[in-house]
């Protein structure tokens, strides 16, 4: 583990070479899993004010989904996340292009310029998973075997997982922290050679 400001680096987000390949996993990481994305008070607030304006780029089922169960659900250990759908328990705001890839309705609301917020950021930093240990949040690099098209993408271009998430990080802890995470990077690979 790297210290970085008032966080710990996994060295995996350092070393691991990563970059989605959509065409391949098709957007797994939305559909797959057995949970809703994190998200925090502030998200949660955000996805109640931003809905009416996700809601055209979403499906039918996620509509249903939200239209019950609210537009976000508190977990078994009374987290916050997005809520799933019960019948193909992909995340409710999960819709899909003409080629099947998994799309996030909240991001394409984004892209189409109806809404300033991107995505929850723990959907922009996967596969980058953040703990919090009270006295410093501990950043480590997800393995999922279906984000395997990732690794080989990541390693044909060499492009490490914190590079790969360059704008969700700074989005997330600043550009001072991204920098100073740079530095070590940078400090590590020369010890390397």
């Amino acid at each position: 583990m790297i210290a970085v400001k008032d966080t710990l680096v996994s060295d995996e987000v350092l070393a691991k070479k990563f970059v989605c390949d959509l065409s391949a996993c098709k957007g797994a990481c939305c559909v797959e899993g057995e949970a809703g994305a994190p998200i925090d008070e502030e998200e949660a607030l955000i996805l109640d004010k931003i809905y009416e304006q996700v809601k055209p780029f979403m499906n039918a089922t996620g509509i249903k989904t939200i239209e019950r169960k609210g537009k976000w659900v508190k977990n078994f250990a009374n987290e916050l996340e997005t809520p799933l759908n019960t019948k193909n328990k992909h995340c409710a705001y999960v819709t899909f292009d003409e080629n099947k890839i998994a799309k996030c309705a909240i991001e394409m609301a984004n892209r189409a310029g109806k809404i300033d917020f991107k995505k929850p950021v723990s959907c922009h930093l996967y596969p980058i998973r953040i703990k919090d240990m009270k006295s410093y949040l501990a950043l480590n690099y997800e393995k999922w075997s279906v984000c395997k098209p990732a690794l080989g993408c990541g390693e044909k271009l060499n492009v490490p997982v914190y590079k790969f998430l360059k704008e969700p990080l700074i989005r997330k802890f600043g550009k001072a922290w991204y920098k100073e995470l740079e530095g070590i990077a940078a400090e590590l690979e020369k010890i390397k050679k």
